[in-house]
């Protein structure tokens, strides 16, 4: 780790340095209810300022490997853990829209008004919350394979983890977590992501052979379930359930990316989500996976940013 100075005012605030070079700042938000909300800024000071929510199980940590994409791009993100994941304070049974709420509050947190916002896989939902609920607070919004209900002839077309993991939450929060307990155990062994979605996609599979991509992979996953499975289990009862909010309440206009082979997230149940949404660009890639969010980052966040201005 490193350290870059910032100018702000009159006073030099330090900040911390990824080993390649990535400037970032860690904080905590106390929120009304006492709960506590971490926080990350990424990149420098200066740059155009975007929320980015993270996919699930995730953390603030979650980045893209190659720093070279955002700091081309120019943007600084603002990040958070929800709750039970990395520093945040769990908040069992809670809904999807909740977590709109404490993000309108790290907003006010940081004089933020509005922002464009963007939300990748277990984030699209948490995304299109925050929308639908403080809809003064974004200027654009983008989903990124986002996580959808899905129809049970779907089910059968996930990656394995994912298959279990429906059927599971099908029978109760209980199930759930001992079921995620145990694959928790082995994202933050050597198998790591890469072991646990060894049937994913060959699009996704490569990337996750990649050195950089595994790095930043383990030191995400080990600061997301830190606290243990439960905060995972909570979200991924909110997304099982119906959802706490409605998408056609989204009045921002969104860009919805998503690639025709993704077993994590099934394009088919994307599509019923956004025909929700009013304003809605549905746009996919043909033979690619669940890691488009990646491989296409720089095109999908300079898209976001053009229709932020």
């Amino acid at each position: 780790m490193g350290h870059v100075q910032s100018l702000m005012g009159d006073e030099v605030k330090r900040l911390l340095a990824t080993e390649d070079g990535l400037a970032y700042e860690d904080g905590v938000l106390t929120l009304p209810d006492g709960r506590e909300l971490t926080w990350r800024w990424w990149g420098d000071p200066d740059g155009i300022p975007v929320f980015r929510i993270q996919g699930t199980p995730s953390s603030r940590l979650q980045r893209n490997h190659d720093p070279s994409v955002q700091r081309d791009l120019g943007v600084r993100y603002l990040m958070a853990d929800r709750p039970g994941f990395g520093g945040s304070t769990r908040k069992p049974e809670r809904g999807i829209a909740d977590l709109a709420d404490d993000l309108a509050a790290l907003l006010d947190h940081h004089g933020i008004d509005r922002i464009p916002a963007m939300g990748t896989s277990g984030g699209g939902p948490h995304v299109l919350a925050l929308a639908a609920r403080h809809p003064a607070r974004v200027s654009a919004i983008t989903v990124v394979v986002g996580a959808s209900p899905l129809a049970p002839d779907e089910v059968a077309h996930l990656v394995g983890v994912n298959a279990q993991g429906y059927a599971l939450a099908e029978q109760g929060w209980q199930e759930l977590h001992d079921f995620l307990a145990q694959v928790r155990v082995r994202l933050l062994s050597d198998e790591g992501m890469p072991g646990v979605l060894s049937d994913a996609p060959a699009t996704d599979r490569a990337l996750m052979e990649d050195p950089a991509w595994q790095r930043m992979s383990r030191g995400n996953l080990a600061e997301a379930l830190k606290q243990g499975a439960e905060g995972w289990t909570d979200e991924s009862m909110a997304m099982h359930r119906d959802w706490d909010f409605d998408p056609g309440q989204v009045r921002t206009r969104v860009t919805w990316w998503h690639g025709d082979d993704d077993m994590n997230a099934p394009l088919s149940a994307a599509r019923r989500v956004a025909e929700r949404i009013p304003k809605v660009d549905l746009r996919v890639w043909h033979g690619e996976g669940h890691f488009v969010s990646v491989t296409h980052d720089r095109e999908i966040v300079q898209e976001l940013l053009d229709r932020s201005t």
